[in-house]
C-alpha cells in the first residue's frame, strides 16, 4: 500500500535521472567542441535567452574574445563559429535551469498534496544541496577560464563536476528505489554486495579517468588499439612528467594507458560477477538482470576501442558521447545492483503474548 502511494514521486524521480544523464551528455558535447568558456557571464534570469539580435550576437562574441581561448585558439573565429560553441554551452545551462524547474515545482505540489512525508524530508533537503553544489561548481570551472590565461577549464575541474553529478544522479535512483522496491524482492549474499561495492569503486576510478581523457583530449597521444602507439606497455612514455602524480593525472599516454586498463579489469571482474549472480535465488530482481551490467560492460568497451581508432574521423563525437552514456547507464545498473542485495536478513519485529519480538 505505502509502495503504491510512493510511485507518483519515485516516477517524478526516475524522469529527474533522466535528465540528469541528459544534463551530463550535454557538458560531455560542450566539453569536446570546445565549447565551455563561450558565455563568459551568468544571468541566472535573463541568460535563459540566448542574444535576439546581431547587435546581442556582436556584443557577446566581442567578450569572448577578450578571453584566452579566442586569443589563442580560436582566433580565426567568426560570429558563425561562434554561435555554434554557444549554443552547446546556451543548451547545457539551459537544461540545467529545466531540470531545477522539474525538481523545484513537483516538490511543491507533492508537500501541498502530503505525497511527501516526513521521512523523505531530508533525503529531498540533501537532493536539492547536492543539486546546488553541481550549479556552483559548475559556474566557478567558467569562471576559472575567464579573465586568465586558461585556454580550457583544467582537466581536474572537470572530473570534479563530471562526479559531483555522478553522485546527485546516483542518489537520485538510490532514493526513488527505495520508494518502489519491496523487501522481499531483494537478495541476501554479503560476498556479492561486497563485489558489488568493488566493481563501484572501480567504475567510478574509470570514470574519472573517462573525464580526464576528455579533458585533455588524451585520445590524440594514441589512436591504436590494441597497442598503444605499437606497444602494449609504453614505459619510455609514461614517466615523464617528473612525478609520479603529475604522471597519473597530466601524462597523456599514461592517463590513456590507466583507462584502457580499468576497462580490461572491470570486463574480467564482471565476468566472474555475472557468475555471481547466476546462483541467486531465481525469484529475487538481481537475478532477473543479471545480465545487465555484463552487457553494457561489453557495449562500454566496444565503444571506447571505436571512438578512440575515429579519432580524426567526424564519428568521434557521436561515439564519444554514446561511450560516455553507456558509462553513466553501467554506474546506475550497479547502483541498482548494490541496493538488490544486502549482507543480511533486516531483522523483524513480531509481537507474541503482547511483547514485541525480533526476529531474522
Amino acid at each position: 500500500m505505502q509502495l503504491q502511494k510512493n510511485k507518483p514521486v519515485a516516477t517524478w524521480l526516475f524522469v529527474g535521472a533522466g535528465m540528469l544523464i541528459i544534463q551530463v551528455l550535454l557538458g560531455g558535447l560542450t566539453r569536446l567542441t570546445g565549447s565551455g568558456l563561450s558565455i563568459t557571464e551568468w544571468q541566472p534570469i535573463l541568460g535563459a535567452l540566448p542574444p535576439m539580435n546581431e547587435q546581442a550576437w556582436s556584443e557577446a562574441f566581442d567578450k569572448y574574445k577578450q578571453i584566452a581561448q579566442f586569443k589563442y585558439i580560436h582566433n580565426h573565429f567568426t560570429l558563425t563559429d561562434f554561435k555554434g560553441i554557444y549554443f552547446w554551452e546556451w543548451l547545457h545551462r539551459d537544461w540545467a535551469r529545466l531540470i531545477g524547474i522539474v525538481f523545484l515545482i513537483p516538490f511543491i505540489w507533492f508537500v501541498v498534496k502530503k505525497k511527501i512525508d516526513r521521512s523523505m524530508l531530508w533525503p529531498m533537503i540533501i537532493l536539492f544541496l547536492l543539486g546546488g553544489l553541481q550549479g556552483a561548481i559548475g559556474w566557478i570551472m567558467v569562471k576559472s577560464g575567464v579573465g586568465t590565461d586558461l585556454v580550457y577549464v583544467s582537466h581536474i575541474r572537470l572530473a570534479v563536476h563530471f562526479l559531483a553529478a555522478l553522485l546527485l544522479l546516483c542518489y537520485v535512483v538510490w532514493f526513488a528505489l527505495k520508494l518502489t522496491v519491496r523487501a522481499d524482492r531483494i537478495a541476501t549474499d554479503g560476498y556479492t554486495r561486497n563485489f558489488n561495492i568493488l566493481l563501484l569503486v572501480i567504475i567510478v576510478l574509470q570514470l574519472t579517468y573517462g573525464a580526464f581523457m576528455a579533458g585533455t583530449h588524451a585520445g590524440k597521444a594514441a589512436i591504436t588499439w590494441p597497442t598503444i602507439n605499437g606497444s602494449m606497455v609504453p614505459a619510455a612514455s609514461m614517466l615523464n612528467e617528473g612525478s609520479f602524480l603529475s604522471d597519473i593525472t597530466h601524462n597523456l599516454i599514461t592517463i590513456q594507458f590507466i583507462h584502457r586498463g580499468l576497462a580490461y579489469l572491470i570486463t574480467v571482474l564482471m565476468v566472474f560477477f555475472t557468475l555471481r549472480l547466476a546462483r541467486l535465488p531465481k525469484a529475487t530482481l538481481l537475478y532477473k538482470m543479471r545480465f545487465w551490467p555484463m552487457t553494457l560492460v561489453i557495449i562500454q568497451v566496444t565503444l571506447g576501442i571505436l571512438a578512440l581508432v575515429n579519432y580524426l574521423t567526424p564519428d568521434k563525437l557521436l561515439l564519444s558521447i554514446l561511450h560516455q552514456l553507456i558509462g553513466m547507464l553501467l554506474l546506475v545498473c550497479m547502483v541498482i545492483t548494490v541496493f538488490l542485495v544486502r549482507k543480511a536478513p533486516v531483522a523483524e519485529t513480531e509481537t507474541v503474548a503482547g511483547v514485541p519480538t525480533t526476529v531474522s
